[in-house]
């Protein structure tokens, strides 16, 4: 059994499919998906728009790490990842001991789907600087993917003990918390995230599927009604939001709720499902707030 976090235990299950309320759902996915999932250093506020004038900044500046750095960054977030890496590799080549490069390569690496190069990057990063909190965020994220829950789980202490502000953190300890059905644990640790960064949706999602496991109905209704609202194009927040007011009975709001994830994206099953479970009927209207 793991045991961390002030000697609270997660179960003995392995990391499975996430809980009886994603079931009902009909595939809902297992956690929501992260915005880039963590506070790493590339999802920084730099717009992807800004690519040429940054290209401006390389060109004048041909051996500054930190301006490969900033455009790899902005090139990360437009999912530009081939070229991203290009310039991390490029700042690494001039400054090997850029620890923000080497966790900024190490994400777009996870996001492609290389976790071994990922765990490799975060680890060069920590080795670099062990107070950087980013990196420990990174490499438990890749940990949890990898099913590795022990170690994933050590790496959001430390970056929780490093910056106990960090809201990724807490976020990304409570879906290893969820993914072992654990919920008053990952509604602590989602609690603690909303509080820090409320204008993130994904917490109010992660929050209310747990809170849909415990049947909380109201309190997951709730949370979902502020995802929707930071995060209008979130087709899982939708989604679960119909879940969530199919559960309470109120057909017409869940109806709405699915055919808005249908109208962002129009094969979403869990959304075709649940719009059919509650009667829905292509073309009318439904409110989905009072």
């Amino acid at each position: 059994m793991i045991r961390q976090r002030a000697g609270r235990a997660i179960g003995r299950r392995s990391a499975a499919v996430l809980v009886t309320a994603i079931a009902l759902a009909g595939c809902l996915p297992s956690e929501p998906t992260t915005p880039g999932a963590s506070n790493e250093d590339i999802t920084n506020s730099v717009s992807p728009t800004n690519v040429a004038s940054l290209t401006e900044v390389v060109t004048r500046n041909p051996r500054d790490p930190q301006a490969y750095n900033m455009r790899g960054s902005v090139l990360g977030q437009a999912g530009r990842y081939q070229e991203a890496l290009a310039d991390f590799n490029k700042a690494i080549s001039l400054d090997p001991s850029f620890a923000q490069a080497f966790a900024n390569r190490g994400l777009v690496n996870r996001q492609s789907g290389r976790l071994d190069q990922a765990l490799a990057d975060y680890n060069r990063a920590i080795a670099i600087d062990a107070g950087y909190a980013v990196a420990y965020v990174g490499r438990g994220t890749v940990f949890r993917q990898k099913g590795q829950l022990l170690p994933a789980l050590n790496d959001f202490n430390k970056a929780i003990q490093i910056r106990p502000d960090d809201a990724p953190a807490y976020y990304n300890r409570g879906l290893l918390y969820q993914s072992q059905s654990q919920h008053q644990y990952a509604i602590d640790d989602f609690t603690t995230a909303i509080g820090l960064s409320p204008q993130k949706a994904d917490p109010f999602v992660a929050r209310a599927l747990s809170y849909l496991a415990v049947n909380d109905l109201k309190a997951a209704a709730g949370d979902l009604d502020n995802a929707v609202l930071l995060d209008p194009q979130n087709v899982q927040a939708w989604t679960s939001r119909g879940l969530a007011y199919e559960r309470l009975n109120d057909k017409d709001k869940a109806a709405g709720s699915y055919a808005k994830a249908l109208n962002i994206r129009r094969d979403y099953e869990p959304a075709t499902q649940g719009f059919a479970r509650v009667g829905g009927q292509p073309g009318r209207s439904y409110p989905t707030f009072d």
